[in-house]
């Protein structure tokens, strides 16, 4: 273990995550380290960690270094592997550019979900392509204590039960994860959205995220919500031929998220570092025995 290890610190809608650049992907990060690291008493606290390493280096993109220089390697706060994280994308290339490796306009970053495209706007926004959903078929149930609610399967390269209730309090503490049937329907866990609307093509949403329960933003599952909400609402772009967008407000703030006619989806917000400095390795290898 390194003596000391760079990180910063930064958060998309407030989902926050630990950075740790690692261009050679030179550090282990196991899932108790990670684990260490995002706890929020005894850690530097976060909802994930972005591991921020050169796609040429990392086994599982180097097939990728051709489209993309960079590969966030994602982890939940528990230490285990995601996909893909949408506000986390943004933060990662929030970092990028904070570093020097990229300036304002269009790149492209590697995912466990695929090669993302990124724009980074002189306003500061961040907007990510973050691909196609997949509707899978079948019938998926939500379930709170005594209420329950069909939900719909949305997949943005990642699980989603999307489900629409009257009062976004109905969803609980969100301490544990909401219990989804049939069993089965999701065997790697899912992330549960709970949806209420707001007005004309605008919604909020509380998200329990596996791996890391509830957090101030999940940038995939806002897209997951907007492709639900659309197709309940009879505006699916493939149909009308005509983009959708949709408002999501989230605890942490406010995404916006536009589906076009080809199925691509683009989620626009701001991505934010708020501090840097380095993790002593001595704390680090107390914290994993």
């Amino acid at each position: 273990m390194s003596t000391r290890i760079a990180f910063l610190k930064g958060h998309g809608t407030e989902n926050d995550f630990v950075i740790v650049p690692d261009p050679d992907n030179a550090i282990e990060l196991s899932p108790a380290a990670v684990a260490a690291l995002c706890d929020r008493r005894a850690g530097i606290g976060g909802d994930g960690v972005l591991h921020v390493v050169r796609s040429a280096a990392h086994p599982e993109a180097r097939e990728l270094a051709g489209e993309a220089e960079w590969f966030m390697d994602y982890r939940n706060s528990d230490g285990s592997i995601a996909e893909m994280c949408g506000n986390g994308v943004r933060v990662f290339a929030r970092y990028l550019q904070h570093a020097g490796h990229v300036a304002e306009g269009d790149l492209t970053i590697a995912t466990r979900g695929g090669v993302k495209s990124v724009h980074i706007a002189k306003d500061g926004d961040v907007t990510v392509g973050m691909g196609g959903a997949r509707l899978p078929e079948g019938e998926v149930t939500v379930r709170v204590g005594e209420r329950s609610w069909p939900a719909r399967n949305v997949n943005m390269g990642n699980p989603h039960a999307v489900a629409f209730v009257a009062d976004l309090a109905h969803a609980g503490d969100l301490y544990n994860p909401p219990p989804v049937s049939p069993e089965g329907a999701y065997p790697d866990g899912v992330n549960v959205e709970f949806v209420v609307d707001r007005g004309p093509r605008h919604v909020a949403m509380r998200v329990h995220e596996r791996g890391s329960g509830e957090t101030r933003s999940c940038g995939t599952g806002a897209c997951a919500v907007a492709v639900a909400t659309a197709r309940r609402d009879g505006a699916d772009p493939a149909v009308t031929g005509t983009p959708a967008t949709y408002t999501v407000d989230v605890p942490g703030g406010r995404l916006v998220i536009t589906e076009r006619p080809d199925g691509q989806i683009e989620m626009t917000g701001p991505a934010v570092i708020v501090a840097e400095g380095v993790i002593d390795g001595e704390w680090l290898e107390n914290a994993l025995r």
